[in-house]
This record gives structure tokens, C-alpha cells and sequence, in this order.
């Protein structure tokens, strides 16, 4: 059976989290990143025994480092150095730190847009510069305006000095760089005193991509990850901060406080995750194959006029509505972390009662695109699409 099948729509509305509560009751959520399924057995055994047992404190050692070095090695190939991780509450989080560690007050972050929001209003909230680096016309990193972007801020222009925050898969459009690709941001960064900071919390949702972790290809980068996108754990906060070659001291450097976040109980769920939980993530997998089919055939029967470029990761599919009649002439990037008010994803809401991401909260390239979250039952994903259709 496919796994978002086996929650009823009933028991769905029961859940306390933003995903079912944020709208009211007729409005189908197809918006923020959490899937509709049960939790892996494993997982629940895990933190089932430790509640039992009173293992509820602190987090300490470095297991959860360890459980992710063995899933990296088992699907990717790569080598984790544990000595060279750092244990923080959530990805945003560990970026935050990075970004306030690794840059002065006034420099900049580089964003290659449209990206998850929150790229932008963290930065900004520490205080640095955003400057963006959009994606090409195939959602691909689009080199040469990165090299701009780190010509224009890079500390060896006399520039206070800067980070570019990497998206890798890419949210919201599952794009996953190639090593290629990867290699040749590593040469132009390092050549402009650019630091690279990647956001690869979807690494485990591939479809048929080759996946290279960026601490891999670049000894001064950093990755982020975690569980919480491909096991569901978001409100299990822990992640990790996986370094290259040269980031001991930058590691070391960390505040102590950072490190007093990560929930102890989320630690041992997400351990459970890697190492347990690879089958439930391969019946996720392919419940995602069938969901993408199928939205990809409902978009053309229903909704001709709403393009999809599939990715090759995640449960998120990057609608482009400018061909519609929900495109908006005036909606214009940076709407915010959800956006609601903009674009089509406000005549969705309103006019089809269906919940979705608003694209213009993604940053330039996002105007008049919607996300949509495919981590969910098949009959849902019907409904939204032809409620959808029926005003696009």
C-alpha cells in the first residue's frame, strides 16, 4: 500500500500541527513541508523504550554523528569524520550560527532564489546582507550570476566578507547539483574568500539522482542535516553540522550555547531514523514515485495551463502558474515567509480553498509559481488539483 494511504482524512484533521490547523477546516494544506504518514516503527519503538527508561536529559556523544555517517555511507557513498560535526537544535539554526560566526555584521549571505524562506529572514535577522544569486531558466545553479554575486561581495574585494547559503536539494524545485556542479561553485567561492553553507535536509528523498554531500567536494564548506524532512520528525528538533577538511577550528569555535538545543529525545528518534528506518524511507520513496505520476497526469487533465517541471528529490513540486488565470501582473518576490496575500497562491485560497506556498515568499524567480506538497493521500492531491484547475 502506498503510506499516504493508510492515515484517513479523519485522523488527519485530528493533528495539532501547523500543517492541519494553520487554515480553516475547508481548506486542503498543500503547503508546508510535512508528510501525511505514520511514523517508522522503528522510530517509535526508540522513543517509546527511552520514555519508558527516564531518558529524557541531555543530549551527550556523538551517536547521532555516528548514525548519519552510517546512512551517508550506506546511500551516498561518503565518509563522515564525526570529530568534524556539530550537534544543533535545526538546520536554520546551525546556519544562523554559522552565518554569525563566519561573517562581521554588515557582510553577506548569497542566496541562489527562489529559496526556502527562511534563507532570507535569517540572514537578515543576523544582521547581513542578502544578495541574491537566482537559479537558471532550467532551475539549475546558474554559475556565472554566482560569480557576479561573490565578485561584488567577496572579502577579497576589501568587502566585510561573506557565506552562500546552498540549497542541496534545491527547495522548492528538487533540482540536486551535480558534483560537477558543486566542484565548480567550490573554485569560484574559495577564489572570492566566499564561505559555502548547504542546506541538504532533503539529501534522503532522491529519486534518480546522484547525490554529492558538499563537505565532500569543498574542505572549507559545511552541510546541515538532519532526519526531519525525510522521516518526518519536524517537531523532533536535532541536526548536525557536518564540516570539510579544513573547519575544525571553525567547528571548535562554536558557542556552547548552540549546542544546548537539541532535544535528547529528538537525538534518539532521529538515530532510530538512520539507522532503522531505511525501509519505511524506501516505501516512502516510492509512494512519492507514485504520487509525482499521478500529479503529473492530473496537471494535464485538469489544469493544462499550471506547468511542472519534476525534480529529482523531495516531496515539493514547484507549480509555475504564469500561464494562468491566477497569475498575478503585480506580485513581485520577497512576500514573506508564507506570502498568503500575493500571487496565485491568494487565488487558490481563496476562490479553490486550497492551502499552498506561496512561490513570491521564495525570492526573485519565484513571482507567480506555487509549492505544493505532495507527501500526502493520492485523493487529496486529486481534490486540490481539480479544485485548482477549476479557477486556474
Amino acid at each position: 500500500m502506498n503510506p499516504f494511504e493508510q492515515v484517513p482524512v479523519a485522523d488527519l484533521r485530528e493533528r495539532t500541527s501547523i500543517k492541519w490547523r494553520f487554515f480553516e477546516p475547508d481548506v486542503l494544506p498543500m503547503w508546508v513541508a510535512e508528510m501525511d504518514v505514520l511514523p517508522a516503527e522503528p522510530i517509535v519503538e526508540a522513543v517509546h523504550a527511552a520514555m519508558l527508561r527516564g531518558d529524557t536529559g541531555y543530549p551527550h556523544g556523538r551517536g547521532y554523528a555516528e548514525a548519519f555517517g552510517r546512512f551517508a555511507d550506506d546511500r551516498w557513498g561518503a565518509a563522515v569524520d564525526v570529530a568534524r560535526t556539530a550537534l544543533v537544535s535545526d538546520v536554520m539554526m546551525g546556519a544562523f550560527e554559522l552565518i554569525r560566526s563566519l561573517t562581521p555584521p554588515g557582510g553577506s549571505v548569497i542566496v541562489t532564489s527562489p529559496v526556502y524562506p527562511p534563507f532570507h529572514a535569517y540572514s537578515q535577522h543576523a544582521e547581513r546582507q542578502v544578495v541574491e544569486a537566482p537559479l537558471s531558466a532550467d532551475l539549475r545553479l546558474d554559475l556565472e550570476a554566482v560569480e557576479e554575486a561573490c565578485r561584488r561581495v567577496g572579502a577579497g574585494q576589501g568587502q566585510p566578507g561573506a557565506v552562500l547559503l546552498l540549497c542541496n536539494p534545491h527547495n522548492p524545485t528538487g533540482t540536486v547539483h551535480t558534483r560537477a556542479e558543486l566542484e565548480s561553485l567550490a573554485e569560484i567561492t574559495a577564489r572570492h574568500g566566499v564561505r559555502v553553507i548547504s542546506d541538504e535536509v532533503h539529501a534522503p528523498l532522491l529519486f534518480d539522482a546522484t547525490f554529492t554531500p558538499y563537505w565532500s567536494v569543498d574542505p572549507r564548506g559545511f552541510s546541515l542535516t538532519s532526519a526531519s524532512k525525510a522521516f518526518n520528525l519536524a517537531g523532533l528538533r536535532t541536526a548536525l553540522i557536518v564540516g570539510g577538511a579544513e573547519t575544525a577550528a571553525d567547528l571548535a569555535g562554536i558557542a556552547e550555547v548552540v549546542s544546548h538545543g537539541p532535544s535528547h529525545i529528538a537525538s534518539i528518534a532521529h538515530i532510530a531514523a538512520f539507522d532503522d528506518g531505511r525501509p519505511w524511507l524506501d516505501a516512502v520513496l516510492g509512494g512519492l514515485r507514485e504520487n509525482r505520476a499521478l500529479l503529473a497526469r492530473l496537471l494535464e487533465e485538469h489544469a493544462p495551463t499550471i506547468r511542472w517541471r519534476p525534480g529529482e528529490a523531495t516531496f515539493l513540486a514547484w507549480l509555475d502558474c504564469r500561464g494562468t488565470r491566477a497569475a498575478d501582473p503585480e506580485a513581485t518576490a520577497d512576500a514573506g515567509y508564507i506570502g498568503l496575500s500575493t500571487g496565485p497562491a491568494k487565488h487558490f485560497l481563496e476562490h479553490a480553498r486550497v492551502g499552498l506556498s506561496a512561490g513570491e515568499a521564495f525570492g526573485t524567480g519565484g513571482e507567480n509559481h506555487v509549492r505544493f506538497n505532495l507527501g500526502t493521500r493520492p485523493d487529496l492531491i486529486e481534490e486540490a488539483v481539480r479544485r485548482m484547475g477549476a479557477v486556474a
